[in-house]
């Protein structure tokens, strides 16, 4: 399963899904940040849709809202 994770530098919501993420010590999620880099801004619209972050692509599909993600990431361990 590939997990990519897009966020903001700034974003209270990714500093949720990010502070979980380390919480559980996963290894298996990329991080993307929009800020910091054109080219992941872009993809996240393309590929996404929209420009809301924070965003979880779960095999690409994307699913956004803070709490969904933590829910989803506690629903499903680091195998």
């Amino acid at each position: 399963m590939k997990l990519e994770l897009f966020v903001g530098t700034t974003c209270p919501y990714c500093h949720l899904v990010q502070k979980e993420i380390e919480k559980q010590g996963r290894t298996d999620v990329e991080f993307h940040n929009i800020d910091l880099s054109e080219a992941d801004l872009k993809r996240l619209v393309e590929e996404g849709g929209k420009e809301q972050i924070p965003c979880l692509f779960i095999d690409g599909k994307p699913m956004y809202e803070s709490g969904d993600i933590v829910k989803w990431l506690r629903k499903n361990p680091q195998q």
